[in-house]
């Protein structure tokens, strides 16, 4: 099940949507800024409730 989520780049402070695919668990990668092209890390800790939360680092 996808969900879709905002993050704020960690290099220029701009809101980015994504998703994200809950049935892969927790997981880590990368994904391009929509504003300013530069890679951003994505973590993402999936719970067993089914809630998630995300952590964009450079």
């Amino acid at each position: 099940m996808e969900e879709v989520f905002q993050f704020q780049c960690p290099f220029c402070g701009e809101i980015n949507d994504s998703f994200f695919d809950l049935s892969q668990g927790s997981s880590t990668y990368i994904e391009d800024c929509q504003i300013c092209c530069r890679p951003i890390n994505l973590y993402f800790s999936v719970q067993e409730d089914g809630s998630f939360s995300v952590d964009a680092q450079r």
